[in-house]
């Protein structure tokens, strides 16, 4: 079953939306190391989402589905903004890139999870992570 919340762009909203998520995971027997990748990428794309997607404008709201099927949990933030081009976002790990602050959100949910997507317009991020046997 899919579930859905819209919140407006706070973080606080957001963090009660990601224990939401992490709790579902849990119950459906992901591992504390799937739970931990899972909340890092949730946490950066929520931000992600408030912060430059919404641009902290409390207004504009954000919309996350998601749900667990087929041993697969799978995340969808939508938010307000303009949208970005996600290849267009420098590598954070070469030189000319390690002293700028952006691109390692980015770097992290696609490290973390098992799938990262983002629509044309860039203001949707679809991400997944599958149930791994043994906790690997």
């Amino acid at each position: 079953m899919v579930k859905k919340q819209i919140i407006k762009s706070d973080y606080d909203r957001a963090r009660v939306v990601e224990e939401s998520i992490i709790s579902e995971a849990q119950a459906n027997g992901f591992s504390d190391v799937d739970v931990f990748a899972i909340r890092l990428a949730l946490e950066e794309a929520l931000v992600n989402a408030i912060r430059h997607g919404n641009r902290l404008d409390p207004h504009k709201k954000v919309t996350v589905e998601w749900c667990v099927r087929n041993k697969e949990l799978e995340i969808t933030i939508e938010d307000e903004g303009k949208g970005f081009l996600p290849n267009a976002v420098p590598d954070p790990t070469q030189d000319e890139n390690l002293e700028r602050p952006g691109g390692r959100g980015l770097m992290l949910m696609k490290a973390y999870m098992d799938c990262v997507e983002y629509n044309k317009q860039g203001n949707i991020v679809r991400m997944c992570k599958k149930l791994h046997c043994c906790g690997k």
